[in-house]
């Protein structure tokens, strides 16, 4: 399952041993390292990246994940919330992209205090215990969520408060005259162009999926050739797993293009 991972240590030197735990676990098949940083934040409470360590050749479409979560953990606590409400267009942006919700990211802030050095990552991850093993040895302390599900959960949940507004606008047209019959029709191609505007977001949402979940399949099978036996059929089985994930993210979201095309021409 694909994760994002934060690990915090009061220790700056134990942050870079986590690192190079995370790419022995890579190494020996334990999990899948898409990528990692290691940031520190000081006493005024800004965030510096201290140390980047992307996998593979595609480290820039990995990295984007990592980089908003790394941007969203600079700001303050609360900032999630803030973003939810809307007040924060950039940060709920950030959020989508990071694949994380507000209770994550609070929580990881509140624990990430001044002083305090941490690892950002994302892996493809069976079990926990490998790479909680490592970390509580080293005295770190683990966040983890799974990517996607809050994505698509926040796309599924504005396709229907637009597609209910829409509705509603238009039986209220029915109903009224004059002027008002006028500033209604205004709203409802408001509402319908929003609407268009998901619908292509949606579109580069899809093909975003797409070239992601093709790079990691290759770091994956290029991750295979370098392991044997046990290990090498653990990250077949993960690769199966992760190509059925992608799958149905794309699949779902091709639905819910349509929905929006459909509510579009209401």
């Amino acid at each position: 399952m694909d994760k994002m991972l934060v690990v915090a240590f009061d220790d700056e030197k134990k942050a870079y041993e986590g690192i190079k735990a995370l790419k022995e676990l890579h190494a020996e098949g334990s999990l899948s390292l898409y990528s990692a940083a290691v940031i520190a934040k000081d006493k005024q409470g800004v965030i510096a990246i201290k140390q980047a360590s992307d996998q593979g050749v595609t480290g820039t479409v990995f990295g984007l994940a990592t980089g908003s979560l790394i941007g969203l953990l600079g700001g303050p606590v609360g900032i999630a919330a803030g973003a939810v409400t809307g007040t924060m267009a950039g940060s709920l942006y950030d959020l989508a992209q990071a694949g994380v919700d507000a209770d994550f990211l609070n929580e990881v802030s509140q624990h990430l205090s001044p002083g305090k050095t941490a690892i950002v990552a994302e892996v493809e991850e069976d079990w926990i215990t490998p790479l909680d093993t490592r970390m509580d040895a080293l005295g770190g302390m683990v966040f983890r969520q799974a990517r996607g599900a809050f994505v698509d959960a926040q796309i599924e949940h504005g396709i229907a408060a637009d597609k209910a507004e829409i509705t509603r606008l238009k039986a209220e047209h029915t109903q009224s005259v004059g002027e008002a019959k006028t500033r209604i029709e205004k709203k409802i191609h408001a509402a319908q162009d929003r609407m268009k505007a998901r619908r292509d977001r949606l579109n580069e949402k899809i093909a975003a999926i797409k070239r992601e979940g093709e790079a990691k399949v290759k770091l994956i099978e290029e991750q295979e050739t370098k392991v044997q036996d046990e290990a090498k059929a653990r990250l077949e089985e993960r690769l199966a797993e992760m190509r059925i994930d992608y799958d149905s993210r794309v699949d779902k979201l091709s639905k819910a293009w349509k929905l929006v095309k459909e509510a579009a021409a209401i």
